[in-house]
């Protein structure tokens, strides 16, 4: 007879606030106390503080003459919104579960590649 194996259920509770961000980089590094600090960020072309345009005989907006600050088309600005401190140990678990559910997706697209490559394109 099989003795059942003890378990724990995890309920899963949001903040009212929860509003997931998207992130296309993260910086980060071990503080003093050893433990893993990420910051995430978004990286996207600055956005001016203000624009100036000529205007037209006939009162419409005309070209653009002066951008605040100079030098936006020069720039890129990486804006952190979240971050994350852990241990060293949750760090390692992390990096495990991150590793399990690339894996997971890497199988998908195969069975997806597979499936679109079989002579009728994937198509019914």
């Amino acid at each position: 007879m099989d003795a059942k194996k003890p378990e724990i259920t995890f309920k899963y509770i949001f903040n009212y606030g929860y509003n997931p961000t998207y992130v296309n980089g993260a910086q980060g590094g071990f503080s003093p106390r050893g433990e893993m600090v990420i910051h995430f960020y978004l990286e996207r072309q600055p956005l001016p503080e203000s624009i100036s345009h000529e205007i037209t005989p006939e009162g419409a907006i005309g070209r653009e003459v002066a951008v605040e600050p100079e030098g936006l088309s020069n720039s890129m600005v990486r804006f952190i919104d979240t971050g994350v401190a852990m241990s060293y140990e949750n760090a390692r678990v992390f990096h495990a579960w991150l590793g399990d559910k690339l894996r997971e997706m890497e199988e998908l697209h195969k069975l997806r590649n597979a499936f679109e490559s079989t002579p009728t394109g994937g198509q019914a």
